[in-house]
């Protein structure tokens, strides 16, 4: 429980500009590929972003430039860093570019999204967006979040790095946002029409289209990088996207009633795990030849999904109860209760892999142990949560999604 209890509320809400100073300074740029950061590694005088200092200039890259694969080949799929898809999201392994912004909660309720402190669970500040935010999605290079509002058919660029809210983009249809692991696109999945939009990453500006022979909710990607894996709640199916070809490679039709959601692809990169609320388990489907291999039941109303900092465990949210799934025997180990009994949103596991956060839509965000399922902070919140974001978080870069990194 932080120091200011479980049900306190700030009162004031600081000005636009003073929350984005207390939650970081202006960043010139970013530059890939860029070294790992551990805790205690780097020279003495490496430039670190300070509160309320300025920020290191990390590159000369033009805004309008595409961003230089992490691999520096000319579009290049990514390949898994040290041969294991998570190997660069472990404890504190936080890119030099975002290592000295200070970790926040972003939660989107209703045309604002609060900034809360996570150790003091203080709100520092509030964002108007001027849409209804369903989704904070981190854009790949880290430097902003993208606050997606399916019901206006807009996305809006966000701090932390920008100058408060940025002119929303108009993406009718949407359901999720992705970035290819190169960072040279951004994907846009559309159920009006069934589409994926490859868009600019940076303008959103549309490059191209690849139609679906389904309405795409959420997605991954291949250990590669050359695919985009999509699920189709309402068609209870599976989809494959060449990312080169710009075609749809393959489907998978799952078991009459299923209802798939979410999907994680497993630390070997063997599997994509993929939730499924009514049938109340994970689905694992073979990543290479693209076939269901078996289920994992965890309990009713899976829906949500997030993967531990140690790349053994994966979390599944749903029907009240947190669920945990060991890769390595593709078994449950624990199932915990969650306050209220609900399906609360997860936005993300600590830097330190010690907590889970989770967002209720009855107004309350609170973490648990990833070890004991036990609460350790909550706080409330004004409205009803339809989005949290832990940022920053380890890796590389954001794939985007609900969480996504490498």
């Amino acid at each position: 429980m932080g120091r200011q209890g479980g049900r306190s509320r700030v009162a004031a809400v600081l000005p636009l500009a003073a929350a984005l100073a207390l939650t970081c300074g202006v960043l010139a740029g970013c530059e890939s590929p860029v070294p790992f950061y551990r805790p205690g590694e780097g020279a003495p005088d490496a430039p670190v972003v300070g509160l309320g200092g300025p920020a290191p200039y990390l590159s000369a890259r033009p805004r309008d430039a595409s961003p230089e694969p992490p691999d520096g080949g000319d579009g290049v799929p990514v390949a898994p860093a040290g041969g294991r898809v998570y190997a660069a999201t472990g404890p504190g392994m936080i890119a030099p570019y975002a290592r000295g912004m200070p970790p926040r909660l972003y939660v989107a309720h209703g045309r604002y999204i609060d900034v809360i402190d996570p150790d003091t669970l203080r709100t520092v500040g509030r964002l108007r967006t001027g849409a209804t935010a369903a989704r904070l999605v981190p854009s790949w290079d880290l430097r902003r979040l993208w606050a997606t509002d399916r019901a206006h058919g807009t996305l809006v660029p966000v701090g932390p790095f920008g100058a408060g809210r940025g002119r929303p983009v108009t993406v009718a249809g949407s359901t999720g946002l992705y970035f290819t692991p190169d960072g040279r696109n951004a994907l846009v999945l559309a159920r009006r029409p069934r589409r994926v939009d490859v868009r600019d990453p940076d303008t959103m500006r549309r490059r191209a289209s690849v139609p679906m022979p389904c309405t795409a909710g959420h997605a991954d990607f291949t250990p590669d990088g050359s695919s985009l894996v999509t699920t189709c709640t309402s068609a209870g199916a599976l989809a494959r996207v060449d990312l080169a070809g710009r075609r749809v490679s393959g489907t998978i039709r799952l078991p009459e009633g299923s209802r798939p959601g979410d999907l994680r692809l497993s630390p070997d990169g063997a599997l994509f795990y993929v939730a499924d609320s009514v049938k109340g388990g994970v689905w694992l489907v073979d990543a290479e030849r693209f076939a269901v291999m078996g289920f994992v039941r965890t309990a009713p109303g899976a829906r949500g999904l997030s993967i531990g900092r140690n790349a053994r465990h994966l979390f599944v949210v749903g029907g009240g109860i947190l669920a945990v799934v060991d890769f390595g025997t593709r078994r449950v180990t624990a199932r915990w209760p969650l306050p209220g009994g609900g399906s609360p949103i997860p936005g993300g596991v600590s830097s330190d892999g010690t907590a889970l956060w989770l967002a209720d839509p009855a107004g309350l965000v609170y973490a648990v142990s990833t070890r004991t399922g036990a609460v350790v902070r909550k706080v409330r919140v004004g409205g009803r949560p339809a989005g949290l974001s832990v940022h920053p978080q380890p890796g590389r870069y954001s794939l985007g999604g609900t969480g996504l990194y490498r």
